[in-house]
């Protein structure tokens, strides 16, 4: 793919000093550059954003299996989900694959699939795409060689759950809907009823465990999140564990415990876009406006991190540029990404073009490759 050399003009540019402002940008080699290049295009109209960095989705579920056994090729699956990021202004994708006791989409076979494929597509996308594996800490048979594999994946990001029900576990009750979930996994549902007692039964084996697979993973070089933490406790012993990431706290405390330790706080954007919680967990609107927000993540509906920027700008809960900073050099200082998320000479040229009236996105482009372009823009860069 080869990196276009354009200078944009006549659109509103942010600043690395999250200010809008107007201006022209430039980029060549697939980075931003500091002089004019190549020919002008007239972006009158237009906002010039940094790229989304989604530093977690796992909507892409529906394009790499839309029906069960019907795609063979995964491949293919993942360059149809990178059009999907693309169309959204993502330019850095952390696709969130689960490893888990659940089975079908999340089993570990599939996981390993899922993986593989994503290597194999790596010099056909132009969006960075970056696989993450979510582990549930109660598979106890599966610690054994999991860091070696998570290296042989090229897997940077591990974040560690914890579904079982074990309220109802403890109390001897079946969960809900656990005959569905059974046979989507392809178990008899007593099988599985059991599989689930016997996991929560050697419940006091999984913080040692944790904590070695942990050390082994940080390690090899590894970020590590921790996933739904509910109180300060919990946030205090992922630390200790040396899992930094706090990822979709579920109460204020949680949060505010990760901003004390200084560890770095990830929210969901369609919380902020649904105005609260489809769970009931403390509000991330509310959360930012304490201040205890790093970032913001697709989670399960890519279009929602730009959605949840324009909302935040709109209303008065941050300046636009503080908020669109949520989506873009937030995250990328979680990941460690120095080299993206603001618009700066000697950065990537990752950027996303929006409709200044609406917000719609026009362009994407990635390391200065259009990953997507639609609409009356397409005319100014071909004419």
């Amino acid at each position: 793919m080869t990196p276009l050399e354009l200078t944009l003009t006549g659109a509103h540019v942010l600043m690395p000093d999250a200010r809008l402002s107007d201006g022209s940008l430039s980029i060549g080699d697939g980075i931003i550059q500091a002089t004019e290049q190549g020919r002008q295009i007239d972006l009158s109209g237009y906002l010039v954003l940094p790229g989304i960095v989604d530093l977690h989705g796992d909507g892409f579920e529906r394009h790499l299996a839309p029906r069960r056994g019907a795609m063979k090729q995964m491949d293919e699956g993942v360059i149809s989900a990178e059009a999907e990021f693309a169309a959204n202004g993502i330019t850095t994708a952390v696709m969130a694959q689960f490893f888990s006791w659940e089975g079908g989409l999340r089993a570990p076979e599939y996981a390993a699939q899922v993986f593989q494929a994503m290597k194999a597509v790596k010099n056909r996308t132009a969006t960075d795409l970056i696989p993450q594996l979510r582990f549930e800490t109660h598979m106890l048979d599966d610690y054994e060689g999991l860091a070696e594999r998570v290296s042989d994946w090229d897997v940077p990001y591990v974040v560690f759950n914890d579904h079982l029900p074990h309220d109802r576990l403890a109390a001897g009750k079946k969960p809900p809907r656990l005959t569905g979930q059974a046979l989507k996994a392809g178990r008899n549902p007593d099988l599985h009823w059991q599989m689930l007692k016997d996991m929560h039964a050697r419940a006091e084996v999984v913080p040692a465990a944790v904590a070695a697979l942990a050390a082994d993973l940080a390690a090899r070089g590894v970020r590590l999140g921790s996933h739904d933490d509910r109180t300060a406790q919990d946030r205090e012993t992922w630390k200790a564990r040396g899992v930094s990431i706090c990822e979709f706290p579920e109460t204020a405390e949680a949060a505010e415990a990760a901003r004390a330790a200084g560890d770095p706080v990830i929210l969901g954007s369609p919380n902020v876009v649904r105005g609260g919680s489809h769970k009931g967990n403390a509000s991330a609107v509310d959360l930012i406006a304490m201040g205890l927000c790093d970032a913001l993540a697709s989670d399960y509906h890519y279009p929602s991190p730009r959605r949840a920027a324009v909302m935040l700008g709109k209303s008065g809960v941050l300046d636009f540029g503080d908020a669109w900073e949520l989506v873009s050099s937030g995250p990328a200082r979680v990941l460690g990404l120095s080299d993206r998320g603001r618009l700066k000479p000697g950065l990537r040229a990752d950027l996303v073009i929006l409709e200044a009236d609406n917000h719609r996105v026009a362009a994407t482009l990635s390391g200065g490759v259009v990953s997507y372009m639609s609409g009356d823009v397409t005319t100014r860069f071909v004419s």
